[in-house]
């Protein structure tokens, strides 16, 4: 099994999109890659590279749908309502059609149809989950180390930290170079995100399942 985080930026913002890449192994995530600087062409080729070696799990940090009408979506309001519950700020839930997140929710919704169009050529299975990753540190952080995910995408120091915590969670071998900017830590948190959904040892901290059509992707922390 191959476990994906993708944290997403807007479609003219290739530099600020990270993925990584794990190894499921017996009760652990092995670390395999990690990348930085990607168009979609990019993600959908490294997508394709690991399905060619097992079935791939991939989280991404994007909206995957928006509100007929626009605001919130029934899952935004019920992950802000958590998130507020263990301390963090409400306002990093966003509404999809918000002026500044409408460009990502439009990435975000056409690479994950193009994501789902390779499973029909696909050698092995490709599951898609939406995850929030700063909700899947903060619910899982210890309340001595909750501080962590208030300041890890100002404080570089925070996130050479928060590599250790990984290894706690059983993502085990991040470089440190993974430490230097924010976006790559929230691919490694959203592929530990995606694991807790798709592997049956594990249960997220929280979850919201699809409403297709119109939201066709389970969304979890």
């Amino acid at each position: 099994m191959r476990v994906m985080g993708i944290d997403l930026s807007g479609p003219s913002n290739h530099k600020d999109t990270a993925l990584a890449v794990f190894e499921g192994q017996k009760g652990q995530l092995q670390f395999v890659k990690s990348r930085s600087h990607l168009s979609d062409e990019e993600i959908l080729k490294e997508i394709s590279d690991q399905a060619q070696l097992g079935e791939v799990i991939i989280g991404i940090d994007a909206p995957l749908s928006y509100e007929d009408g626009g605001g919130d979506r029934e899952s935004d309001r019920a992950l802000r309502k958590f998130i507020v519950g263990i301390g963090m700020k409400p306002g990093s839930i966003m509404p999809p059609t918000l002026n500044r997140m409408v460009y990502l929710t439009l990435r975000g919704i056409k690479l994950s149809r193009e994501i789902a169009a390779q499973v029909k050529s696909s050698p092995h299975p490709i599951s898609i989950v939406e995850v929030h990753p700063g909700s899947v540190i903060g619910s899982r952080l210890s309340a001595i180390d909750f501080d962590y995910v208030l300041t890890y995408k100002q404080d570089v120091k925070v996130r050479n930290l928060l590599l250790g915590w990984f290894e706690l969670q059983q993502l085990l071998g991040i470089p440190l170079s993974v430490a230097e900017q924010s976006h790559s830590i929230d691919a490694c948190a959203a592929a530990l995100g995606a694991w807790h959904w798709k592997d049956a040892a594990f249960t997220p901290t929280w979850s919201f399942p699809a409403k297709p059509p119109l939201h066709p992707y389970d969304f979890c922390c």
